[in-house]
């Protein structure tokens, strides 16, 4: 059910710096790393290698939504989820689509819940 997690901080490299020394002996490192206009973001990851916990830059200062990540087991099931959220009338922030970005068959919809966190439900498939 949960795919991730995505926290804004103040210091990306310090709080990295912090949950990788900490988590070591829970098997945390640093498996992704990308860089927005606003800083890098990391992706840390435990044993199995999949970034499961993101630390990204402070860019709602004084607000700091979570953002939620929830697996889907399709494609058609983010576009079911997407159109769920539409009907609800709550803002989209990015409609489906795949984010190669991340990672090729990387595929999601990102929108607003009712406390304004960003929420998303994504599918992880490969395509060729």
């Amino acid at each position: 059910m949960l795919d991730h997690l995505a926290l804004q901080v103040a210091d990306v490299d310090a709080v990295v710096a912090f949950y990788t020394r900490v988590f070591a002996a829970a098997g945390v490192s640093e498996a992704m790393r990308f860089e927005n206009p606003a800083g890098p973001t990391v992706g840390l990851a435990g044993p199995d290698g999949f970034p499961h916990l993101w630390l990204g830059p402070l860019v709602d200062p004084g607000h700091r939504p979570v953002h939620l990540a929830l697996t889907a087991p399709s494609n058609e099931a983010v576009d079911r989820v997407f159109h769920a959220a539409q009907e609800t009338g709550t803002e989209i922030l990015h409609p489906p689509r795949v984010w190669p970005e991340y990672h090729a068959g990387y595929y999601a919809v990102f929108f607003r819940d009712p406390d304004g966190n960003n929420v998303e439900a994504v599918h992880h498939t490969f395509r060729g």
